[in-house]
């Protein structure tokens, strides 16, 4: 049994205590996107502060806790609160969450970001499907030994966010009238945010929008073999000719106008798994 394996163990074991079920649901939740856990019928919720191995949220907006219950009679997990590389976390460290949703039974990972939207098109407020993403943190999850037991040395990355999904997703903001955008997230280390040129430079590469997460969870899910579908909201406009200064209380009251939008979206795709 590898360090990992028995790391992981040590953390289930205490969950274990709690709940003896499966959860096929696993959901991050972003920057002022906490607000699904209201949707979902709690049976346990446990602060990381108690699990074995989990780091602390050290982000004001996320709460810390992992919650467990139900959304339309299907079993979830849900991070209220994830963890980012600027926090000064190793990759392992903010994808071991990922790691234990697995071994709970996730099959499909729902994951939701707050982000600056560079595609002119794009406005405060709306909401991003994720197709494809670019990785420039520096760093991945998977760099070190391989865990066999947990996923391939060299994982496809050719569909790294499930086509399936998303249609699901487009299908069900289009019966609810939600306007819905696809397009690439590109991942930075942060915390910063861009300067002008480099905000050209991004949107040169191909990327829709930006942000700090999200990215080293995918690479991780998809190690694991799971399904994943992913929101971006865009709290602010990163127009390099138009920028204005980012007002951090604007960024979360723009994820909290549009969070009731990708709350319905998430519990009806939930509810037609």
């Amino acid at each position: 049994m590898s360090a990992l394996t028995e790391k992981i163990n040590e953390t289930l074991e205490v969950i274990r205590k709690q709940t003896s079920e499966n959860y096929p649901v696993g959901i991050i939740l972003g920057t002022g996107l906490g607000g699904l856990v209201k949707e979902i019928q709690i049976t346990h919720e446990i602060d990381y502060a108690d699990l074995p191995h989990f780091p602390l949220s050290t982000v004001e907006s996320h709460k810390g806790k992992l919650i467990f219950g139900k959304i339309n009679g299907t079993n979830v997990i849900a991070m209220q609160g994830r963890f980012h590389f600027y926090e000064g976390y190793t990759m392992q460290q903010i994808t071991y969450p990922v790691r234990v949703m697995k071994f709970l039974g996730v099959e499909t990972l729902l994951v939701s970001n707050a982000c600056g939207g560079m595609n002119p098109i794009y406005r405060r407020g709306d909401i991003m499907l994720m197709l494809d993403h670019i990785n420039l943190l520096g760093d991945n999850p998977l760099i070190g030994k391989n865990e066999d037991e947990l996923g391939s040395r060299f994982p496809d990355m050719s569909e790294p966010y499930n086509l399936q999904l998303i249609e699901l997703a487009e299908s069900v903001a289009l019966e609810n009238k939600i306007k819905v955008h696809k397009g690439v997230y590109v991942a930075v280390s942060g915390p910063n945010l861009e300067t002008k040129a480099e905000y050209r430079f991004l949107r040169a590469i191909g990327a829709d929008v930006v942000g700090m997460s999200t990215v080293p969870e995918n690479i991780v899910a998809n190690h694991m073999g799971m399904k994943v579908l992913g929101f971006s909201i865009i709290t602010d406009e990163c127009f390099p000719d138009s920028l204005k200064p980012a007002v951090l209380e604007e960024i979360i009251e723009a994820a909290m106008t549009a969070e009731p939008k990708m709350t319905l979206l998430m519990k009806e795709v939930i509810k037609k798994l």
